[in-house]
């Protein structure tokens, strides 16, 4: 008897661990349709939702939860002497969600897409210095550059440089096809885009049968759609939204430090801000602990206007203090004695901007900027309102030093959004890249983002600490930057 009953417990243990094994429940989460209409599944497109491509495409290497490169859908990499050949070791067994294998192929066609000036892909400036990709087996690939490059993996971590099928490009946009934890059921960026598990995902089935990602512009309406059980996690929450939470035993709220940034971009190609003394004078304006204290509640980091995130290797040093007296004076040096008048566009998609300008209009009213903050649509924000206006509220997510200053600030930056040109910035970067001794190297990252300082039409002041809003139900959610959760990990109740 003793024996009967030790083979049904081994039985119905066995059978319970294949239970809470399997794939189960929905988690939900909101997307702001910032692209509108012109939303898009392919990772390299301007309008990529990343809030779905991250769950169902991979990349070769990607941050690990500190932070660091690990393995992707490249198990290792090397580099010749002077960093200009990387060779990379591919993962074996790894099939696309239409069943075909990942292989080298693939990756051969996926960068060269990225590269191909023809398509004109924003993440082009994160690998124009590669010069080549070649296959040299079915699992390994050679990358060359055409400058010596020793951080070459820290921007294969970008978010956007996702494996796709070899000569999937025509379809992707709406497909998804890719090797994530998750598969595309239906694609609705207006709508409810309605994701199912990959059971045969090289990491392990995922722990949520089904991910439903939600358009919804408004940033209130998606804290309302929290508080109402119809969404598992809002990433975007603002320190006063907080308060609504902490006062509810049905959420938790993880903070995390990022390289993150909100701010207001000035088109140095217009006037007046085409003067490097009224952009500056913008910017010495701004009482940026004030911004941290009015804006995020205390939780952030100044910035001083570089996009470099505070923990980052090259991570400049400065000083920015507001500063009157001094944008006052910049402001009569060029012609603006009595002041100016900017208008500031901004959206509720991102919550905290039509806070970021009224706080700024009262910090830049003591200098005579006179600032009118004008509210635009959130849907379409950034295809109709961002890079078109003369002044426009900004945000972007944290890079490595070397592709946020390429991607925000080259000359030649598919998404160079105050339209910035400056030949001795350009050619700080270009040398740092080349420069193989790492004090030397970060010596000319710093003198870049110092260049900056004295000369950009971006204010950036501060780095985020974000919010993330998560419903109870929800366990084993990564408490990471965005681009490190394991979403396949996730389960709910």
């Amino acid at each position: 008897m003793k024996k009967i009953l030790s083979i049904a417990v081994i039985m119905a243990m066995a059978s319970a661990t294949v239970t809470m094994a399997a794939p189960s429940g929905t988690f939900r989460q909101a997307h702001e349709l910032g692209f509108g209409d012109k939303s898009s599944l392919d990772p390299i497109a301007k309008g990529r939702v990343f809030q779905i491509t991250e769950k169902i495409m991979n990349r070769l290497v990607r941050p690990g939860l500190d932070g660091k490169p690990t393995a992707d859908l490249a198990t290792s990499w090397s580099a010749n002497a002077d960093a200009t050949v990387w060779t990379m070791k591919l993962r074996s067994g790894v099939t696309f969600h239409d069943g075909s294998s990942f292989d080298s192929a693939d990756v051969v066609y996926s960068l060269s897409r990225v590269l191909d000036p023809e398509l004109g892909s924003p993440a082009r400036s994160a690998v124009k210095m590669v010069k080549s990709v070649e296959a040299v087996d079915d699992l390994t690939v050679r990358i060359t550059l055409d400058t010596p490059f020793a951080d070459m993996p820290l921007q294969l971590m970008d978010y956007r440089l996702r494996m796709l099928p070899e000569g999937s490009g025509d379809t992707i946009a709406t497909t998804g096809i890719g090797t994530g934890p998750f598969k595309v059921e239906k694609f609705d960026a207006s709508g409810t885009t309605i994701l199912v598990a990959n059971n045969d995902y090289w990491e392990g089935a995922p722990g949520v049968a089904r991910m439903e990602i939600i358009g919804i512009p408004d940033g209130q309406a998606r804290l309302q759609a929290l508080l109402g059980g119809q969404l598992d996690m809002e990433r975007g929450i603002t320190a006063q939204q907080r308060v609504m939470l902490d006062s509810s035993a049905k959420f938790d709220i993880q903070v995390i430090p990022s390289g993150n940034w909100r701010g207001l971009v000035f088109r140095t190609d217009v006037e007046p801000f085409s003067d490097a003394r009224v952009r500056k004078a913008l910017r010495l304006a701004a009482d940026r602990q004030e911004l941290i204290d009015l804006v995020l509640g205390g939780g952030g980091v100044i910035a001083c206007d570089t996009p470099v995130e505070p923990n980052d290797q090259y991570r400049a040093d400065i000083s920015c203090a507001q500063d009157i007296a001094g944008a006052k004076k910049l402001l009569a040096d060029a012609g603006f004695p009595n002041g100016l008048s900017v208008d500031v566009h901004v959206a509720t998609l991102e919550p905290t901007w039509p806070t970021l300008a009224v706080a700024y209009q009262a910090q830049a009213a003591k200098a005579g900027i006179t600032v009118n903050v004008v509210q635009k649509p959130s849907d379409g924000y950034w295809s109709e309102v961002w890079m078109k206006k003369d002044v426009s509220a900004t945000r972007w997510n944290e890079r490595p030093a070397d592709q946020a200053l390429h991607e925000i600030y080259l000359s030649t930056a598919k998404w160079n959004e105050s339209y910035y040109k400056d030949d001795a910035f350009d050619n700080l970067l270009a040398t740092a890249r080349r420069e193989l001794d790492f004090n030397k190297r970060k010596a000319l990252y710093v003198k870049a983002q110092n260049h900056l300082w004295e000369t950009a039409g971006t204010l950036i002041p501060y780095h985020v600490t974000k919010l993330v809003g998560v419903s109870k139900r929800v366990k084993n959610l990564d408490n990471v930057k965005n681009d490190a959760v394991r979403w396949h990990m996730i389960s709910v109740n």
